[in-house]
């Protein structure tokens, strides 16, 4: 009886062991008999757990390139993969840090096998990470036209405030623009300025452009101009002024006195009149007269600053 069921069993698993060999044929062949084939692959570097108070102060490469070797199906799907080579700082100091790269060091899928991989070490130089605030200063080129001169600059914003190394920063008390072209200028003009920055900079900060206002004006002269008429306001009653004229120093642009002769006219010397009843010292009024396309006048001094002024007697009314 037992031996009849011994062979009732023996197919059952013996087709089992069939069905086993079979499958381990089918693994093997998609794992292990699957073509291999090569591929070469960038790995980030994956900086974490950086301490709040240290920042890397150096250039580093920034990916690690992998010659890798597989099966294909696995190769390929590897570019789906976010696949990182991971560099743990949590417990890290400042100074100078070794980072050493190898298969282990990269958690690639099982089945990879790393051929090479460059570069084998990583030099990390970590420094305490501070701010400082850096003003900025204007670099100028050229002239401005004929008879114009540069007042000022204004930079918006004229300083900036970086976060960095240290080594870094404390080296630096200041930073610069590229040159504000001023050749020929006339007016006064907002440009677009980039900063001419270190390599280093350009890496904290990148790329950076500030608002720079620049003011163009006349040049000037100090001119003494002896004989300004002095005239009574209107409305006025019949006086007698004395002095008749006046000197008037004044400052003038340069374009303006080339361009007039009598420098008298661009000015104006008044007295009030019109309630004067005897002989009376008045203040002069000097006003300037306004020329398109050029700054005023700027009166400096008035001599005499004062005029005697003597009223007139009517004349008699007409008869008809």
């Amino acid at each position: 009886m037992m031996k009849f069921r011994l062979f009732q069993n023996k197919p059952k698993n013996w087709i089992l062991k069939v069905v086993s060999l079979c499958l381990a044929v089918l693994l093997w062949y998609f794992v292990v008999g699957e073509d291999q084939v090569d591929m070469n692959i960038q790995v980030p570097i994956e900086i974490i757990n950086l301490p709040a108070n240290l920042t890397i102060a150096n250039e580093f490469k920034k990916n690690i390139d992998v010659a890798v070797r597989g099966p294909r199906s696995v190769i390929l799907d590897l570019r789906n993969r976010n696949i990182t080579r991971p560099v743990d700082l949590s417990s890290a100091q400042p100074g100078t840090i070794v980072i050493k790269n190898d298969e282990r060091s990269i958690p690639l899928p099982k089945g990879i096998l790393v051929q090479r991989l460059q570069p084998t070490n990583i030099t990390l130089l970590l420094d305490q990470l501070i701010q400082k605030n850096l003003p900025i200063k204007t670099v100028t080129a050229g002239k401005p036209a004929s008879g114009y001169e540069l007042g000022k600059i204004t930079l918006d914003p004229d300083h900036l405030v970086i976060s960095g190394p240290q080594a870094i920063l404390e080296r630096e008390s200041f930073l610069s623009t590229y040159a504000i072209d001023l050749d020929g200028l006339e007016h006064t003009a907002t440009q677009q300025v980039h900063l001419n920055l270190k390599p280093e900079f350009f890496d904290l900060i990148g790329e950076t452009v500030v608002a720079a206002q620049v003011e163009i004006k006349e040049k000037r002269e100090e001119r003494t101009i002896d004989i300004v008429p002095v005239t009574a306001r209107e409305p006025h009653a019949p006086v007698k002024i004395n002095p008749r004229t006046i000197s008037v120093k004044a400052s003038i642009p340069q374009n303006l006195i080339r361009k007039n002769a009598d420098l008298a006219t661009l000015l104006d010397a008044t007295v009030a009149t019109e309630e004067i009843t005897t002989e009376s010292t008045m203040p002069v009024v000097v006003t300037v007269r306004s020329v398109p396309g050029h700054e005023p006048v700027k009166v400096i001094s008035v001599s005499p600053a004062e005029v005697l002024v003597t009223p007139l007697d009517s004349p008699p009314p007409t008869e008809k």
